[in-house]
């Protein structure tokens, strides 16, 4: 009968970061497995379980026995298989003695067009094989191919070596309530299993794989699977924390499931005069050091108690509690103790430090680049008409944290910690705020600088890692980005556009690039970063929503400033909606590929060499239509400025209609060329329109 298939691997404690990858992997591999060797119906699915002392899956409706199946298997070419005069050759018998047929005649064979050539084929029918034999193989197959970070070795009591993630101890192999007698890292299947380490006593007798979660839970006091016990945690986090909201990341919500088999939360407290500290070091040092959930206020402001996922469940917490209360004060010691310390040496005198510390062994210290840094920002800050002292001021302080004690310890508060400590030194809060958002954007979607020196300081750092690390050959290749360029390169492509920043691209790249003057490691390639920048702003742009050709049309005109492509981009769409839209683009496209050809120098358009109807009546359209059109682009209306174009279609048709643009009378070629240009220049102020042609 077909019936559930349960396995389980109880071990020693599994690391917790990689249990639920392992977890998964495990039961993905067996129910793969047994699907190849044709052991589940189309309809079986399966069931991953995980808890930090084993790894299990349960799988529906598997049979007892895969299926005899008919096997066509190829023997030998004919030509190879028979002699000269038709008989069986020696190879033939050969090969039939491989394959377990020696007795096969030639008459038993079957003779079939291979291709282009005949050969023989027998066709049999191979017997299934038992699920024994079929779940072992699968076994076998998958322990050595689980994401194991590290491999442990270990003796088996018998005295063998075996490797795994960690000792395992018992197997579970059952098919309905039948033991499956497989086994595997010297362990031999049976139903037995060990329930919680405490709140259950001895073996746990499963009766039969369907039963395997319910038996767990309440006679184990285990709870098998992982998302069941992630949402128990989650839920429970929720209601202790009452009114106020609780900080628990996807991250250390995974790894605190990952060691607990019985989540009980509890809620502690510390002393209200570590609140002093910036809160930030608090939740990192509880997060980090203990795995505790910290608690803020409806405001976002910490509180002085905090969460705690226990494995153990007991009338009287009072012990756990105050063991876990015991153990976090030290630790809030410690920040208590780095964020006093530091506060004793202001951040402008550890600038010396920075030239000790080595950013780059082909760019320099990070002195080095804090200067390189300063000098961009305050090109950058001259150019929006920002305070250039501010700009430069917060360029000069934004990596001298990474001196300090509490960033040595947390690393993670890099420009947090600068920021509390340059409002401690009395510095401008503009340059206080640059310490921690001239690392923004840090992910896709984060929040851009708030201030105007923090968003000088934020494009100057980008600029010169993006133009400085390009520079000396490592720029991304395929999926690696080690230094985070494509992230840099997007933090100011969106400040670029979000902030409306009327600056030059190209300019910026080619003062970072100066930076790095006298650099015999440096080669400038700004022309190629520039093609890179353009690449990914193409995938921002299609992230809003924006058409493919839309983009193309405004993107492939290499635009040096980006704080109008909002509006360029929307003029592009809502010309693209209007019914000349079409014919104008192709039209476009067509001189494009016209000028293109031709080596003849732009000039002006002579009115008497205007000899036919449709050439005068389009040269007399866009000399009417020139000073709207150049009215609208000046005031930055773009969709105005596109629109109007909408007018020389009939004439744009007629011309191409009647007029032969390669004349053979030079003066008359050129002349037409000349009047292509300038319509191709009126055309395409905003965009190339002929990336909108079909």
């Amino acid at each position: 009968m077909n019936q559930t298939l349960l396995v389980e691997l109880l071990t020693e404690e599994l690391p917790p970061k990689a249990l639920a990858k392992l977890g998964d992997a495990f039961a993905a591999g067996i129910f793969n497995g047994l699907k190849a060797r044709d052991f589940v119906e189309p309809d079986s699915t399966f069931t991953a379980f995980a808890t930090p002392r084993r790894l299990a899956v349960s799988v529906t409706r598997v049979r007892p026995n895969s299926p005899d199946k008919s096997i066509r298997e190829k023997v030998l070419p004919v030509a190879v298989a028979l002699d000269k005069e038709g008989n069986p050759a020696p190879p033939l018998a050969k090969k039939l003695a491989a394959l377990g047929f020696p007795d096969l005649k030639l008459s038993d064979l079957e003779r079939a067009q291979d291709g282009k050539a005949e050969s023989f084929f027998y066709t049999y029918t191979a017997p299934g094989s038992t699920l024994h034999s079929g779940l072992e193989a699968v076994l076998e197959d998958i322990i050595g191919k689980l994401p194991i970070p590290k491999v442990m070795s270990y003796q088996r009591p018998d005295g063998s070596t075996v490797q795994f993630v960690r000792p395992a101890h018992k197997l579970i192999a059952l098919h309905g309530s039948e033991v499956v007698p497989v086994a595997i890292l010297g362990l031999s299947a049976g139903r037995s299993t060990l329930g919680h380490r405490f709140l259950s006593q001895g073996e746990l007798a499963i009766p039969n794989a369907e039963t395997y979660e319910t038996t767990l839970e309440v006679q184990g006091k285990v709870i098998p699977s992982v998302n069941a016990r992630k949402e128990k945690i989650r839920a429970a986090l929720l209601e202790k924390a009452g009114h106020d909201k609780v900080l628990m990341p996807e991250a250390l919500l995974d790894e605190v499931t990952a060691l607990v088999e019985w989540p009980v939360v509890y809620p502690c407290q510390f002393e209200e005069n570590f609140l002093a500290v910036p809160q930030e070091c608090l939740i990192l040092t509880m997060q980090t050091n203990q795995k505790y959930f910290a608690l803020t206020d409806a405001n976002g402001r910490l509180r002085s108690r905090f969460l705690i996922v226990s494995n153990l469940e007991t009338a009287d917490p009072q012990h756990i509690i105050g063991g876990n209360e015991r153990v976090v004060r030290p630790r809030l010691s410690d920040a208590k103790f780095f964020f006093e310390q530091d506060k004793k040496k202001k951040l402008a005198d550890r600038l010396p430090g920075l030239a000790n510390v080595v950013y780059h062994n082909k760019l320099g210290t990070q002195a080095q680049r804090t200067e390189r840094v300063k000098t961009l920002a305050g090109k950058i800050a001259q150019e929006l008409h920002a305070d250039v002292a501010l700009a430069e001021r917060g360029a000069l302080l934004a990596k001298t944290d990474l001196l300090t004690d509490m960033v040595g310890e947390f690393p993670e508060l890099q420009g947090i910690m600068g920021t509390y400590y340059a409002r401690h030194d009395g510095e401008h809060d503009e340059v206080a705020l640059a310490a921690s958002e001239h690392y923004q954007p840090r992910f896709a979607g984060d929040a851009l600088p708030s201030t105007q020196t923090g968003t000088v300081v934020a494009l100057a750092d980008k600029l010169e890692t993006l133009v400085g690390i390009w520079g000396i050959g490592l720029q991304p290749t395929g999926d690696k980005d080690p230094f985070a360029l494509r992230r840099h390169a997007l933090g100011v492509l969106r400040m670029l556009v979000e902030k409306r920043l009327p600056l030059s691209l190209n300019g910026m790249l080619r003062d970072a690039a100066q930076l790095f003057a006298g650099n015999a490691n440096f080669k400038d390639t700004t022309a190629e970063v520039f093609i890179f920048m353009l690449d990914r702003l193409r995938g921002l742009l299609r992230e809003r929503g924006y058409a493919p050709n839309e983009i193309e049309a405004v993107v492939a005109q290499n635009p040096d400033r980006l704080d109008n492509i909002v509006e360029r981009l929307d003029a592009v769409h809502a010309f693209a909606a209007l019914p000349e839209a079409e014919s104008l683009a192709a039209a476009n496209k067509r001189i494009t590929n016209i000028l293109k050809k031709t080596e003849a120098a732009a000039g002006a358009v002579q009115k008497d060499l205007l000899k036919e109807a449709a050439e005068a009546g389009l040269h007399a359209a866009m000399t009417e239509l020139k000073p709207r059109v150049d009215a609208a682009f000046a005031n930055g209306d773009y969709t105005g400025t596109l629109k109007a174009l909408a007018h020389l279609r009939n004439d744009v048709d007629a011309f191409f209609n009647d007029v032969m643009v390669m004349a053979e009378d030079e003066q008359l070629r050129n002349n037409r060329l000349a009047l292509l240009s300038g319509l191709h220049g009126m055309m395409n102020r905003v965009a190339d329109i002929s990336k909108l042609a079909a």
